[in-house]
């Protein structure tokens, strides 16, 4: 009988996996991105508006995808910025016994830099690539993990506000999650993703690549060379300017940023040129696909096999 069940098991998480090779799709990824990254939103900067606008979609998001909220409520307001301001945070309760007291974080930024100087008239700084993209590639696999209800371990999916203020969002849940004991296994976090990098062998770099073994873990789950080494990523010390930090530093964890921008295949950083209109939501959805069994097989190993160096 326990053969046959794990024969079962084996069968549906295969299934699975095929599955997941075409599960999140241009049209998706476009509809998260053509509202987040519109002009009515301002530019997200933290405390606006429009960011509160941004929040609304995301919690609804999670609401309907069955992501219960990891707090009293899905807005966890930052005890470290002057004005109102809030992560969002999700979570989908593993389904091992044992394995669900450790807890995977899943992460991106949602907030941005609003208004600035106006260039040909336009003055909105819409965050596309930064980072309405990791947010879309978040609430995808938000998605699926609602929908298949495989993981092992609990899972976090969070959004995080006053990034471009300094890291305030995560600095702010990474002290809370430590001050509650919280048994923090790994941080995946996703910044800008909208556009595909050009002659890599690989389809993201991952941060901090030579501090751990994620790049062995992710590339033996994925059966491909998906996440490699981006030297200029380490010349500029990416590892520590974006959200993954505050929780490397808080936990002395496997904390990664997984990213498609390699300085060479986008010029709108940070300006009003950041658009939806030029990202490439195929490429977009090809990394969320070719990155879901590598998060499953990262929340559901028997071992926390992601190692710091």
């Amino acid at each position: 009988m326990q053969m046959k069940r794990s024969l079962l098991f084996l069968f549906l998480t295969l299934m699975l996996a095929c599955k997941s090779t075409n599960f999140s799709n241009a049209t998706i990824i476009g509809d998260h991105m053509n509202f987040l990254a519109s002009d009515d939103l301002g530019g997200r900067d933290t405390g606006s508006e429009g960011i509160d606008r941004a929040a609304s979609f995301i919690v609804d998001k999670l609401r309907e995808n069955g992501i219960a909220p990891y707090y009293k409520a899905y807005q966890d307001t930052l005890a470290n910025y002057e004005s109102t301001a809030y992560n969002i945070v999700g979570v989908l309760e593993g389904n091992d016994p044992s394995l669900k007291e450790e807890v995977i974080l899943v992460g991106a930024h949602y907030d941005h830099i609003g208004l600035i100087g106006a260039q040909n008239g336009d003055s909105i700084a819409n965050g596309a690539n930064d980072n309405a993209s990791g947010t879309a590639t978040v609430l995808e696999l938000a998605r699926y993990f609602a929908k298949a209800r495989t993981n092992k371990r609990t899972m976090l999916f969070a959004l995080f506000s006053a990034e471009e203020k300094g890291l305030r969002g995560s600095a702010h849940l990474a002290k809370k999650m430590k001050e509650d004991g919280v048994n923090l296994y790994a941080v995946l976090n996703f910044e800008m993703t909208g556009v595909p990098m050009t002659d890599k062998d690989y389809v993201v770099y991952a941060t901090g690549f030579n501090m751990s073994n994620i790049g062995a873990v992710s590339n033996a789950y994925s059966k491909e060379n998906i996440v490699g080494f981006l030297p200029t990523a380490e010349g500029y010390n990416l590892f520590k300017r974006s959200d993954n930090y505050p929780f490397y530093e808080v936990f002395k964890i496997p904390s990664h940023t997984f990213s498609t921008f390699d300085f060479t295949n986008f010029n709108h950083y940070h300006k009003v040129g950041d658009e939806a209109s030029i990202m490439d939501f195929a490429h977009m959805a090809t990394v969320i696909n070719k990155m879901i069994p590598v998060v499953q097989g990262i929340t559901n190993a028997s071992t926390k096999e992601i190692v710091l160096n």
